[in-house]
């Protein structure tokens, strides 16, 4: 099985973290493949920045071609996300999606943990979109400045301990959401530290996708992610292009 994890950002640091967290996540015999969006943005922080990279994730995902059974989007947020399953033909997952639903098998309720206050709102947003509003208890997040986003873990560590701690006092989740690819890999340094489950977003993404590669689920013939129609898109890249009409 092959698996291709696609950073929207533009910080190769980030992936480096995704690809080393889906690889011990991995079971043997899955290659993990990441790869770094061309151009964009280095973190996603916005509504707008992920409208865009939303955009590139289908132009990685459209140049990537047949090489991948499966998909994960590892941006917090899952930018593209719905439009990538209406035209790819292999299971791709969100980040978000599958680290919150990870959390809802863990207990009733959860939070997201965030390490930056512009995530807050977008982060709710994702949450609506997913229909877990009534599963999330709090989106916390850290209201410093960080020097740089590929060492914001090991920067923030502290903090985040002391965070997520606090969130689990006053909101009283059953699990936490560490939310944000730089924050890939830091859930099983401090599980020890916080009284409640800890879910690592990009682990929970390659578990689910195995998974769902496994179970060979048929291309929608209906329902909200039935192919476009076939027409002319010579506006596009030539391979989102051809995915968009069908072939």
């Amino acid at each position: 099985m092959r698996l291709l994890v696609l950073n929207p950002n533009t910080s190769p640091s980030v992936t480096e973290r995704l690809a080393a967290v889906a690889t011990r996540a991995a079971s043997p015999g899955t290659e993990i493949v990441a790869v770094t969006a061309p151009r964009g943005f280095p973190y996603l922080s916005s509504r707008a920045e992920a409208q865009i990279g939303g955009a590139i994730a289908l132009e990685m995902l459209a140049e990537k071609g047949g090489d991948y059974d499966g998909a994960v989007i590892a941006a917090f947020g899952d930018p593209g996300l719905h439009a990538a399953r209406d035209v790819v033909e292999v299971p791709v997952v969100g980040m978000s999606e599958a680290g919150m639903l990870a959390a809802c098998l863990l207990g009733r309720r959860f939070s997201l943990v965030t390490f930056a206050p512009a995530l807050a709102s977008w982060y709710e947003d994702c949450v609506a979109l997913h229909g877990l509003t009534g599963r999330c208890a709090s989106i916390r997040h850290l209201d410093e400045a960080f020097r740089s986003i590929g060492e914001v873990q090991e920067e923030k560590a502290e903090q985040l301990v002391a965070l997520a701690c606090r969130t689990v006092e006053q909101d009283r989740p059953d699990v936490i959401v560490l939310a944000g690819a730089p924050l890939a890999g830091l859930a099983p340094l401090v599980a020890d530290r916080i009284p409640v489950p800890l879910v690592d977003p990009i682990a929970a993404s390659i578990r689910q996708l195995e998974m769902l590669v496994a179970m060979t689920p048929r291309l929608p013939e209906a329902g909200r992610h039935l192919r476009p129609a076939a027409k002319p898109n010579s506006g596009l890249p030539p391979a989102l292009s051809r995915i968009m009409a069908g072939r």
